[in-house]
């Protein structure tokens, strides 16, 4: 160690010069790197959703999960398990191995979901498989309350939703949970016959 810094003592000059190459190298590297605005991050995680309209979260977890459990304990590269019972619908999160491959982790987890099926109840609809990715995450939520007519907010949430837009960082702003719009007409058959028009 002593030598090294004895070496380093006497040639000063060579130091310094190595020292700037590699700090300008370093800038410039840094300067031309490609950089990517929503990086893709593989995320090892594989989530799985059933609904049947009315199960109880009791029953959700002896009809629905636990068949699930039972095949998808055999999934190759899966780390952990964890299921969430509710009402209405069952829930599974599955977590493989870093080295994972999406699209055949994926097609695992759709093989079992095959093998599971007869097991579940008729009314449970079709399980749905979701990749957990990062891209498709949104950066920031901004949620719009007060004590006004959905009309209004909406209104405002547009004004707000183009002024989002409008920052140079900004790629994409999305607007969700507004309500449609719905005209109900009644008519009394009744009132029309008065008139002699038919509702037919």
């Amino acid at each position: 160690m002593n030598g090294l810094i004895d070496f380093m003592q006497s040639h000063r000059r060579t130091v310094l010069t190595t020292m700037a190459v590699l700090f300008i190298a370093g800038v410039f590297s840094y300067i031309t790197i490609p950089k990517e605005a929503d990086p893709d991050i593989p995320i090892p995680w594989v989530s799985v959703f059933i609904l049947h309209p009315g199960i109880s979260p009791e029953d959700s977890e002896r009809l629905l999960i636990k068949p699930m459990e039972f095949e998808m304990r055999s999934l190759e590269g899966l780390k952990s398990m964890t299921s969430i019972a509710n009402q209405g619908s069952a829930i599974m999160l599955l977590e493989f191995d870093v080295s994972f491959d999406v699209q055949e982790a994926l097609a695992g987890v759709r093989e079992k979901i095959d093998l599971a099926k007869p097991k579940l109840p008729s009314e449970s609809e079709e399980p749905i498989v979701m990749e957990i990715n990062a891209a498709l995450q949104p950066v920031m939520l901004v949620a719009l309350s007060g004590d006004v007519p959905d009309r209004t907010l909406f209104r405002y949430a547009n004004v707000l939703k183009d002024h989002i837009e409008s920052i140079p960082s900004v790629l994409e702003s999305k607007l969700s949970g507004h309500r449609d719009e719905l005209l109900e007409v009644v008519i009394d058959p009744a009132r029309l016959a008065s008139y002699g028009i038919s509702h037919q």
